[in-house]
């Protein structure tokens, strides 16, 4: 069962986004951040795909298609982000990991019903638009993830692939952070830090926001100044604290990582705390 915070170790939920996991110095960032943060408490790291599967698409001659920063998925584009993910991206990050001395076990969303999906509904994006996002993944309900809580239990560290499954074992592709303020949910985690390539949420002026309450997020998408990958974001940061998870951070995965403690407030300019 998950564990409540009453307990004494601490569980958190890292994502990275695809970008950290790119250029050899960034990924020894990464592995040296996630080495920490397992000596701390019992972690799980969601990684996804970013330029990668962008480059992988166009050499398949497959055209991108994102809306509001979430991957519009037919059967040809799931083909390859698969590839991506699980294959060469999920083995390069656990690799980084065990250079580091880190206990990293490869998995995607879609093993043992770690992350039961259905297909999305039609979405509705900040422009008004309803569009179907093909073979896109959203939880399907909250099922206990009992392969990462056995594996949390024996000192290991799940490194998981954006993908997920259906309850008949249909793959579908599932957004990084949707998945990982999933996972911070039926883990019961304590902090959810979300990273990427930006030194947490900005304002309209391009300073990093310190605390960002539920209701400034959402006045951030509607005013439009949140953009397209900050949008899926701000939204899965809001999912994962309806969820129960503790606290949730977005900060800079290449500065905001080092030294960080989730138990403590964020250094200031090195990232935002979204609150309820």
């Amino acid at each position: 069962m998950a564990r409540t915070r009453a307990q004494k170790t601490p569980t958190w939920v890292l994502k990275l986004g695809g970008e950290l996991l790119e250029q050899p110095a960034d990924l020894t960032t990464v592995a040296s951040a996630i080495a920490g943060l397992a000596r701390k408490g019992r972690l799980v790291v969601v990684h996804g795909g970013g330029k990668e599967i962008d480059a992988a698409l166009a050499q398949a001659g497959i055209t991108k298609v994102q809306i509001d920063g979430l991957r519009v998925t037919d059967a040809p584009t799931l083909s390859v982000v698969t590839s991506v993910l699980a294959g060469t991206l999920n083995t390069r990050l656990v690799t980084a990991a065990r250079k580091a001395r880190v206990a990293a076990v490869g998995l995607t969303g879609a093993d043992a019903g770690v992350a039961t999906m259905k297909p999305a509904p039609p979405f509705v994006s900040t422009s008004g638009a309803t569009v179907s996002l093909g073979l896109v993944g959203v939880p399907a309900g909250r099922t206990e993830p009992t392969l990462l809580l056995t594996l949390l239990d024996a000192g290991f560290v799940p490194v998981v692939a954006c993908l997920g499954a259906t309850s008949r074992a249909d793959i579908l592709n599932v957004n990084a952070d949707v998945l990982a303020a999933h996972l911070a949910a039926t883990t019961g985690a304590d902090a959810l830090i979300i990273s990427g390539g930006t030194s947490g949420v900005f304002d309209s002026e391009g300073r990093t926001i310190q605390t960002l309450t539920g209701k400034a997020a959402q006045a951030l998408i509607t005013s439009g100044t949140a953009n397209a990958g900050m949008i899926a974001k701000l939204q899965a940061c809001r999912s994962a604290l309806k969820g129960g998870a503790g606290r949730v951070y977005i900060v800079n995965g290449r500065t905001g990582l080092t030294g960080l403690d989730p138990r403590k407030p964020l250094k200031a300019g090195t990232g935002t705390e979204v609150t309820a």
